[in-house]
Order: structure tokens, then sequence, then C-alpha cells
């Protein structure tokens, strides 16, 4: 009977070592739930975000409203350039979606690292991880031109 029942527990064991092994495997992100660039509007409000699409992960957003100059930075990286200033000198609010703090940075639609994204689709960015470049396809190009065109900036 033992001799029957440890070779059962033993395959047994293999398949759901299997199974977990193929749960793991599913939980890594590639494909068209990969971060890529989303153009959305909320009001008047134009977003341009960086991030996993229909999902609250993003690693950046950049809001702006017609005939703005500047857009307001949101996210984990910030556009990498000297000319960012903090939107309030105050205490930062806590993020509802974080639970951390809310900082909100803002640029001009005109400084050279937002011109370089609308000219060639790669934004150098800054974050805990570093410095390294966030790039956009053929498609998300053409959302990043809408952005710009939509808050009546010239870069485009």
């Amino acid at each position: 009977m033992f001799k029957f029942a440890i070779p059962a527990v033993a395959a047994l064991g293999l398949i759901a070592a299997a199974a977990q092994s193929q749960a793991n495997n599913a939980d890594i992100q590639t494909g068209p739930s990969a971060m890529s660039w989303h153009l959305s509007h909320e009001g008047e409000m134009a977003k341009l975000a960086y991030g996993m699409a229909n999902s609250d992960q993003l690693a950046l957003m950049m809001t702006c409203e017609p005939g703005q100059a500047q857009a307001v930075v949101y996210g984990d990286v910030q556009p990498d350039t000297p000319r960012l200033v903090k939107a309030s000198m105050t205490a930062a609010p806590i993020d509802p979606l974080s639970g951390g703090m809310a900082d909100e940075t803002r640029i001009s639609l005109r400084d050279p690292s937002l011109q370089k994204l609308a000219r060639s689709g790669k934004l150098a960015v800054e974050g805990d991880a570093g410095h390294f470049e966030l790039t956009a396809s053929g498609d998300e190009r053409r959302l990043v031109r809408e952005f710009f065109a939509y808050c009546g900036s010239e870069a485009v």
C-alpha cells in the first residue's frame, strides 16, 4: 500500500508545484498590458500618462487644460530637467491611490525635454531607480502630439 501511496503523493506534489510555477509566470506583464503612453480627457483636462492601460499603475502623468503654458506632472518619475517647479511650498497632501505624499510639479510645455518628447517620442526621466528614458511608439507619438496640440503648445 505504501509502495503505491508514496509515489502518488509525490506526483501530486509535482503537479501542484508545476501549477504554482505557471501561475507565477502568468503574472509577468507582457504584450498589450505592458506600460505604454495613454491619452484621456476628463472634462476640459487632458491627461497624458505612461503606465498600464486601464489601471492606476502609472509611472508618470501630465495634465493640462487648453491654453495653459504649463503641465502639471505627477508620478514616481519626473522629467529630467532643471526647470521643474514644485506646485506647492506647503505640506503635500496624501495621495489617495498610493497612500504616499502627492508630489506635484509643473513644467513649461516649451521645456526642451517635453519638446524632445513631442519631436522624437523620447522623454528623459528621473526616479528612485535613477535616470532613464521613456519612449513612445509610432501610435503613441500621435497621442503625445495630440496632447500638446490640445494644450495649445507650439511644441509640435
